[in-house]
Formats: C-alpha cells, structure tokens, sequence
C-alpha cells in the first residue's frame, strides 16, 4: 500500500504543481490503485506516472469544487483507450452523477466499461473481504468529506515445522489454512487454522480528507491511522484567512494528527502563494514543531504506508 500524489496545489495548477489528486496503490493487495479526487489535468498526471488506467478500480471524490472535479470527464472518456475495460466505481457527494452524466452526455462521449456513480453522505460507503471505507462530513464551503480506508487483518503466519509434524507439505492445503478454513491431513486428522496460524498481522488505515476548516469529524475519521492526508493551504500567520475560505493551516493539520495519534502526517493542498521551495519548508517546519512526523507531499513519489511494528 503506498500514496502517490498527482497533484497538490490549491484552487488552480502552478507552474510547480498540479491541482488535486492522490492515488492510493494497492498492487500487492488488489492488483489495483484508487483515485482520490480528480483535478484538472489528472489524466497527464497519471501519463508521467507508473499508473495505469487499466487497473484503476475506485474514484472517490471529496467534494465538487473544480479544483478537486474537473478532470473527471476527460480520464473516465480515455480510460478505454488506456486498457480500461473493466467495471469501474465512482464515489462523491450528491450532485457528482448530475455532473458526470451532463458532461458525458453533451460531449457525446462513449464508455465501454461499466461505471457505477454511488452518491453518498456520509458512513460506510464500502465493504469486502479486505478493506472498508468510511465517510464523514466535513466543514467546507460546500459538502466535503474525508475517507477512512481501513484494510482488514491479515492472517498470521503458518507455522511450516509443525504442519510438517502433521503431514502437510506446502500445497493447496497451505492457501485454504490462510483463508480460515480447516483441513483434513492425511492420516484423516482434522487440523484447525488457529492451531498453525500465528497471531494476525492488524491492517492499516489511511485517512485522506477533502477541503475542511478544523472540525470535530476529523479526530474520529483518522484515529490511530497509519497515514492521514490533510490540507494545508496556509500558514498559520494566515489562520484568520483559512478560516474564512474553510481552510486548514499546516499547524492545525498538525494539531489533528497529534490529537488522532496517527503515525504519518502528509500535508497538502498548497496555496500558490507557496511557490518556492524555502516557502514549503516553512509550511513543514510550522507542522513538525507540533508534530514532528509531519512530511510536504511531493508529486510524483512514492509513501508507503507501513504496518505498524515495520
């Protein structure tokens, strides 16, 4: 599982950065990357990149301002021609399918895969055997959310020596112990996973927030992550401006973070006033002098998101 950012401007593209996309990878665990927010742009953001349309999977958009909107129509018209062929779901607030559907419709645009539109305000949005999403409004200009990726336990270890004991060489028997299921030894032996199996290895979570003042849905949604992806539009020099634009400074991103207890800090949604280097340093410095794990979001590199105890 790693975090891969497209684009981390604020408002509109700079010359240094892209308006708003993440990308969440999960090759190992899905053989597929989901997509938060789709800013103007996104598509050649993902050219440039090691993503494939093809294994996109999930779109989840935080709200329905441009900035974090406006490349939809134009990734989900080309996805086709990138090897996306299949099913494709997308997630966002009510308004989004009002908004895919004019855009496809008036630009005559064909899909060839199936994309499902799931309008949502808040709560479990998703559910399978090995992750769950949760939603929670925010406090934004209009309806924002933020997204809880929570991956399901994994099972422990098996212990080879002692299913050895047991008469069970590697094989299929091995995958069916992993999944929780008994097997049957050759002797006729039943043999329970919990009795092979080492303790479970707890799943990561990831927050990823759309555009929000400091709020008291925050602290719930990324309690305890692995990763939380927060806003940081302004320095805290300029709180009393964030908070008549419903933004979040660097400090108060770090204040969320210590007050969740998360691990990682990634910071971004950069004002355009930040353009240099020294001035982006700043924005970490006012982060990590209130929590010190706090790192500047940097387009086009790679965060894994590590288990806890790795």
């Amino acid at each position: 599982m790693e975090l891969y950012f497209l684009g981390t401007n604020a408002g509109v593209p700079s010359l240094e950065r892209n308006v708003t996309s993440l990308a969440l990878r999960l090759l190992d665990e899905r053989r597929s990357f989901w997509l938060f927010d789709c800013g103007e742009g996104t598509q050649h953001q993902i050219l440039r990149s090691p993503l494939k349309l093809s294994k996109l999977e999930c779109i989840f958009i935080t709200h329905l301002h441009g900035d974090h909107l406006f490349g939809l129509p134009g990734l989900l018209s080309s996805r086709a021609y990138q090897g996306g062929d299949t099913p494709l779901k997308l997630y966002g607030p009510p308004g989004l399918k009002q908004f895919v559907q004019m855009a496809l419709d008036l630009s005559e645009s064909r899909i060839n895969y199936k994309l499902e539109i799931l309008e949502h305000e808040g709560g479990r949005i998703f559910e399978d055997e090995t992750f769950r999403v949760e939603a929670a409004k925010l406090d934004h200009r209009i309806p924002s959310y933020g997204y809880r990726v929570t991956e399901k336990d994994l099972p422990g270890k098996l212990d080879i020596d002692l299913l050895r004991r047991h008469g069970i060489e590697p094989g299929p028997l091995f995958g069916k112990l992993k999944k929780g299921e008994s097997v049957t030894t050759p002797e006729g032996r039943i043999v329970h996973p919990a009795e092979v199996l080492g303790s479970p290895k707890p799943g990561r979570v990831v927050t990823i927030l759309g555009d929000t003042r400091p709020c008291p849905a925050v602290v719930p949604l990324a309690e305890g992550a692995d990763a939380l992806v927060h806003e940081a539009t302004f320095m805290h020099d300029l709180a009393e401006t964030a908070f008549t634009y419903h933004h979040s400074t660097a400090r108060q991103a770090a204040e969320a973070a210590r007050q969740a207890g998360v691990k990682s800090l990634y910071l971004t949604h950069f004002s355009s006033r930040y353009k240099y280097e020294d001035q982006l340093q700043q924005l970490q410095r006012e982060a990590q002098a209130v929590f010190p794990n706090a790192h500047l979001a940097r387009e086009h590199e790679l965060y894994p998101v590590k288990r806890g105890g790795e």
